[in-house]
């Protein structure tokens, strides 16, 4: 048998099986990772207004001490070595985010300048403690928020171009054989009239001949 026979039918309804399960299975990653998207986006504008509220707070301090210190006591209070920042990767339905971060900060330095010179180092360290943790959150928002469109977009092609077209040849093909089915049964009801027919050699009676001497 061809493709457009008995076995093509058969391996085209294996396929059209295996599509609309496919697309049940975007279909089930979609819900899961848009879940997953609107709990990050809320995390995401949490930490947000946090690092903002603290970025505010250590600009209000760093003026003060800007003013009771001057610049070059700021630069000798601020710490030799650099933070160090550590993420912590997780994931959802095969998309690799990062689900946290860790900011080590270095020691901190004596820098015997005023109160607001301290208060200024602790607003500063904090703020970016809290900035460290919305980067980590917005790079999983864009990830997450990527292969959402990704997987949405395999779906609708699936949904809307496989399937029908696997189901068009289907039918095509089904067509094709209710056909050939009803060519083959009249071709056999054709033979079976022509073999109870009247008059047809399949029933006319054998005469014996007679040879004469």
């Amino acid at each position: 048998m061809t493709d457009t026979g008995r076995s093509g039918k058969v391996r085209l309804e294996q396929r059209l099986i295996t599509a609309r399960r496919g697309a049940a299975l975007l279909d089930r990653k979609q819900h899961i990772m848009t879940d997953e998207l609107d709990r990050l986006q809320l995390h995401a504008d949490g930490i947000r207004h946090e690092w903002e509220d603290r970025a505010r707070d250590a600009a209000v301090w760093l003026r003060r001490a800007a003013a009771l210190d001057g610049r070059e006591r700021i630069e000798a209070a601020a710490p030799v070595e650099p933070a160090v920042v550590e993420i912590h990767w997780g994931g959802a339905m095969g998309v690799t985010y990062p689900e946290d971060a860790d900011c080590r900060l270095p020691d901190a330095t004596e820098h015997g300048g005023s109160s607001a010179l301290s208060y200024a180092r602790i607003a500063h360290r904090s703020a970016l403690a809290a900035a460290v943790q919305h980067a980590a959150v917005q790079r999983a928002v864009l990830l997450l928020s990527t292969e959402l469109t990704a997987t949405r977009t395999r779906q609708r092609a699936v949904e809307n171009r496989w399937i029908p077209r696997l189901e068009e040849r289907l039918s095509a093909i089904q067509r094709k054989l209710e056909d050939q089915e009803l060519e083959e049964g009249l071709r056999v009801r054709w033979a079976a009239d022509r073999q109870t027919s009247p008059g047809s050699q399949a029933t006319r009676p054998r005469t014996s001949e007679r040879k004469e001497s």
